[in-house]
């Protein structure tokens, strides 16, 4: 598949100044703001000037969109020009951007620039890469090198290596491989792409390794490396050394530690090599596990486990790739490599024996490979005799076996088709690019073939003469070539990656044999390669059809194209070994009458042995004949078959081979005939050459366009769909054809998948694509849609959207207040309703929740607001004393020491209690409080609701709130199951609410119960009970004091009439004695 892109680079951009007009432009993400400065790239000052003027009073600036597999997001430049202004410029905060400051490997954003967002005018590509984050820019790899020591080495250099990073491929170091004559362990490094020779910085690291063994012993050298998303594995002719975990800088210099195999000498590392399936963990789930093979090209000793060994980060310990087992010890197969099947969980062999080589799938269990086969071993033909490795394409399940041979398995290694044979030829390393979808093969001779992700087509696209090289592409696909000396790179303004850039524009793929055309209809015609019975059995393959010429387009000198559809070999023809089928797009041209005067007669055909006839001109005359320029032309002859003319034997008879034996009219007179020249005398007059992208494609989720590298989350039970735009992008493929296209899922035990299609009236052609989980099951699965037509020219051929089976880290729940609140409101402790009540409590410093024994005693473990210097109120009784913990002010002296950031103060979480200032405020009583959940999601909020079930509890353990809710019968079965597997009530989240009965801070936590989902969703929320009329327990002490009074005076009323005792008679008589004295 393709996409439209503009084929020339329009737009500089850079984050650092102004950007020369040579130069990809690579932006850097530090912790502060992001400054853009984007400059229209014109021939002079003044012209890029008076376009941007142009554009912008025109109300056009251009937009910025940041690309990532997970995320997209668009900023618009600033519309207003200072005077004399020659670009464009926008400051995005990085908070904008992300939030996210951890080391960590992650993955560096792709950056496109349009004059309008949606219209893609001038859109021009550039990379975005967080300096802070990526892991190996925070360490100082070794000694950092001058020119002049850096030129002290190169002399003794035999050989390079180079190795990205799995996430930023703009991250890369190229070591140096030595000769006997010189000493240690030299890499460059480059954190944009290895553009510029002279951006390159050489580190010196001989003493980290030196460190690491006993003596200093001579003939240390680079062998091989791998860089990792979180380690960087060196493998050097004194041994094999990992580096510490890149995410955890402690020292000034990045150490290692030495991996001992036992038995192995300095001889045996040299012949050694790393194998890596290269996956980015940006995103990192606990199932996913780098793994590192080393292979030593040896045969192994009774007393060696194994001559290859395997590990899982940190690379600590290392395992014999080969399970021990009774089966395993009487095999007699040379391991050739192993690698891990990151999707799968399966362990992929590559073996061979003196007769055989073959493949082997092994299933894994605790990272460890089961001696039992998954699946019946597939075995090579004997062709395939120089078997040299396996590799996975990046971020895909495709693997490709290598050697004089190249195969493609798009079933994890259950078979395999051929996609080359280089005869004596042998491909000797590989290269790739997930944004392109290119695999480069390098061949022992010094051949470059291209071939795409998912396809069987490959193209030759160049020779390389260097004899020290390494190929290296960057994020954006751009292929480099590096040597000691001097980088390669596309100095064009090419707006896309390109394997070719490096190489000539064009390179024809055909070979020195003379063609023969036989039509098989007006739209079809086959061509079959002439091979004399004279050539040498090992140069045949040099002038035949091979698998390379599939999907190509073939040209003759004079006007015409057909396209190749189909390869075929022939082993019972004389003289034609190979034909192509192929489908003409232009007519061809034929001979005239001047070029070849033979044409004006009539022709006989007759016998002449040995698979050959002579075509005798039936009615010569002196300006009819044949000449020595006919040879090798081809006789056509409408309804019967062609003569490719090998012999000139006179001026009237000429020696001719026939494509179709069977239709050859022997003896008859023919009067209709022409004549077309692919021959090779004088120089050919035929080639072939790779076909035009011929599809391009749109991909779209919700009626967003996607990016071309997207990975997504699915939730237990939830689905996902997207569609894809296929679109002809050549005249003569716009027809009712559906194209040839193959779907493959790297886990078909995590997904099913649905797809339907249908044509649009534009003459593109339309899949929708839905997916669902299976089970409660982690895991990762790419689906690869690949067309198979789609030509090697194209940008991209396959679609390969990573689908995790797991919780994403965009999916969480949170609670949906009854009276909203903002940023700016909770930050500033005032928000007053209508009737001039303050919603927000600000909570005082120190603070701790009453508990059951009283609003003096608390005993819950949470602080709220907590400043370490201040003294910490409620705190005299003993229960209060042995509790209560600080958290992130643990280690404070004053409130500032805690570095609370504002997202923490707002936070309701208990873990950032301590950062707590400001809570929501109610009177009392709280009656009927919704509790409305919601889970935001990547398309949208969607209520919480069954068959989601929640458990709510109250975190400081307080009492005096209770629940209300509805359980629908049908789920009530399975709330009393986890009420008793759970040990606590679970409720419906619809419909619930909560009424509180006591006074001051209650703090609640909901949980999603497991099972139904693989995301750990829980929401915490606060609400501060106000106004209550008198504290617990005061409304008691008083109601029971009135009631003694009450019933006292009731009993000494009683006890006055019993003894008839009227205090009121004998107050009376007391006052008027009293007063008559």
């Amino acid at each position: 598949m393709s996409k439209l892109y503009e084929t020339k680079r329009y737009f500089a951009c850079s984050s650092e100044g102004f950007q020369k007009m040579n130069r990809m432009f690579k932006l850097f993400l530090t912790s502060s703001e992001l400054t853009i400065q984007c400059f229209f790239l014109a021939d002079r000052k003044y012209t890029s000037q008076g376009v941007i003027s142009t554009f912008t009073s025109g109300g056009l600036a251009p937009s910025l969109e940041i690309i990532n597999s997970t995320y997209i997001g668009v900023f618009h430049f600033n519309l207003t020009l200072f005077s004399d202004q020659v670009f464009w410029s926008i400051v995005i905060p990085r908070e904008n951007i992300t939030k996210m400051r951890a080391i960590m490997s992650m993955e560096e954003w792709l950056v496109r620039v349009s004059l309008h967002h949606g219209l893609k005018l001038y859109a021009t590509e550039g990379t975005l890469l967080d300096v802070i984050r990526e892991p190996l820019l925070q360490w100082k790899l070794g000694v950092v090198m001058n020119r002049r020591n850096l030129l002290k080495v190169l002399p003794h250099v035999t050989g390079v290596q180079v190795t990205k990073c799995p996430c930023a491929n703009d991250v890369a170091l190229l070591g140096l491989i030595l000769n006997s004559t010189y000493n240690g362990i030299y890499l460059g490094f480059s954190f944009s792409g290895f553009w510029e020779y002279k951006n390159t910085t050489w580190y010196n690291l001989t003493e980290s390794i030196y460190s690491q063994l006993e003596q200093d012993l001579p003939g240390l050298s680079i062998v091989d490396m791998v860089l990792t998303n979180n380690f960087l594995v060196l493998l050097t002719s004194l041994g094999l050394f990992v580096s510490a975990d890149l995410r955890f800088p402690t020292a000034s210099v990045l150490t290692f530690s030495r991996a001992d195999f036992c038995g192995f000498e300095r001889t045996d590392y040299i012949r050694g090599k790393l194998w890596y399936n290269e996956h980015c963990f940006a995103n990192r789930e606990m199932y996913e596990v780098d793994y590192i093979t080393i292979t030593f090209d040896r045969n192994r000793t009774l007393s060696e486990a194994s001559v290859c060994f395997y590990s899982d980060e940190p690379f600590i310990d290392w395992f014999p790739c080969i399970p021990t087992s009774k089966r395993t010890r009487s095999v007699s197969s040379e391991i050739i490599t192993f690698l891990v099947d990151l999707e799968r969980k399966n362990g992929v062999y590559f073996l061979s024996t003196k007769k055989k080589t073959f493949v082997s799938i092994n299933s894994m269990a605790n990272n460890l490979p089961n001696s039992r086969r998954k699946f019946p071993a597939f075995y090579f033909p004997l062709s395939f005799s120089v078997p040299i490795g396996i590799v996975f394409h990046p971020r895909s399940n495709f693997i490709y076996a290598y050697g004089n041979q190249v195969w493609l398995s798009i079933d994890g290694g259950n078979t395999f088709d051929i996609i080359a044979d280089f005869y004596d030829d042998v491909i000797k390393r590989t290269f790739h690019s997930f944004y392109t979808d290119d695999i480069t093969f390098v061949s022992q001779k010094g051949k470059v073939y291209l071939s795409k992700a998912g396809i069987i087509q490959y193209t030759e696209i160049g020779v390389i003469n260097d004899k020290i090289f390494t190929l290296y592409y960057d994020h954006l696909g751009f292929i480099h070539k590096l040597t000691p000396y001097a980088f390669d790179a596309d100095t064009s303004f090419s707006a896309m990656g390109s394997s070719k850039a490096i190489f000539s524009k064009s390179f024809d793929i055909g070979f020195e044999s003379p063609l023969a055309i036989q039509y098989i209809s007006l739209q079809q015609v086959m061509f079959y390669a002439y091979v004399s019975p004279n050539e040498p059995a090992a140069t045949i393959h040099t002038k035949e059809f091979t698998r390379m010429h599939f999907g190509k387009v073939l040209f003759p000198r004079k006007p015409g194209r057909a396209y190749i559809m189909r390869v075929l070999k022939h082993t019972n023809q004389r003289g034609f070994s190979s034909s192509v089928i192929a489908k003409i797009s232009d007519e061809f041209g034929v001979e005239t009458v001047k070029e070849s005067s033979c044409l004006k007669s009539s022709l006989l055909i007759a016998d002449a042995g040995n698979d050959t006839y002579n075509i005798t001109l039936n009615s010569p005359c002196i300006d009819s004949i044949f000449k020595d320029s006919d040879l090798e032309k081809t006789v056509v002859i409408p309804g019967y078959s062609s003569f490719l003319i090998i012999r000139i034997v006179d001026n009237v008879t000429a020696l001719a081979v026939a494509t179709v034996p069977e239709r050859v009219p022997l003896n008859s007179t023919i009067t209709k005939w022409l004549l077309f020249n692919f021959g090779v005398v004088g120089g050919r007059k035929w080639s072939i050459y790779p076909r035009k992208c011929n599809y391009w494609y749109q991909q779209y989720e919700y009626n967003d366009q996607l990016p071309s590298s997207v990975e997504r989350y699915l939730d237990l039970g939830k689905h996902y769909s997207f569609r894809i735009k296929i679109i002809p992008s050549l005249r003569a493929l716009r027809a009712s054809e559906v194209p040839l296209m193959q779907l493959s899922i790297g886990n078909p035990t995590l997904l099913d998948t649905s797809i339907t299609f249908f044509f649009e009236n534009a003459d593109s052609y339309e899949l929708n694509v839905s997916m669902h989980t299976k089970f409660l099951v982690r895991g990762t699965s790419t689906l690869a849609i690949t067309l198979l037509e789609a030509s090697t020219d194209c940008f991209t051929t396959s679609f390969l959207p990573i689908i995790k089976t797991s919780c994403s880290y965009l999916r969480f729940m949170y609670h949906v207040p009854s009276q909203p609140l903002s940023e700016e409101d909770l930050n500033s402790g005032n928000h007053m309703d209508e009737f001039g009540f303050n919603t927000i409590k600000t909570l005082p410093i120190n603070y701790r929740p009453p508990s059951k024994m009283g609003i003096a005693i608390p005993v819950t473990d949470h602080f709220y607001h907590v400043d370490p210097s201040k003294p910490i109120p409620r705190n005299l009784f003993q229960q209060s004393k042995n509790t209560g913990k600080f958290k992130q002010c643990a280690a404070a002296a004053t409130r500032k020491e805690c570095n609370c950031t504002n997202d923490q103060k707002l936070s309701h979480a208990v873990a950032f209690s301590d950062c707590k200032e400001h809570v929501p405020r109610f009177k009392f009583p709280v009656n009927q409080y919704p509790v409305s959940l919601q889970i935001f999601t990547r398309s949208g909020s969607v209520p919480v609701e069954i068959p989601y079930l929640v458990t709510v509890t109250e975190v400081n353990k307080r009492e005096n709130w209770a629940l209300k809710h509805h359980t629908p019968p049908d789920v009530k079965k399975l709330q009393t199951y986890l009420k008793s597997s759970l040990n606590v009530p679970v409720y419906n989240p619809e419909g619930l609410n909560i009424s509180i009965h006591g006074s001051e801070l209650f703090h609640f936590k909901v949980s999603v119960v497991p099972g139904v989902t693989f995301c750990n969703l829980v929401e915490e929320f606060q609400i501060y009970v106000d106004q209550v009329p008198l504290p617990f327990p005061g409304h008691t002490l008083i109601a029971i004091a009135a009631a003694i009074l009450l019933g006292g005076f009731v009993f000494v009323v009683f006890m006055f009439q019993l003894h008839n005792i009227h205090p009121w008679e004998m107050c009376r008589k007391k006052c008027i004695g009293e007063t008559s004295m």
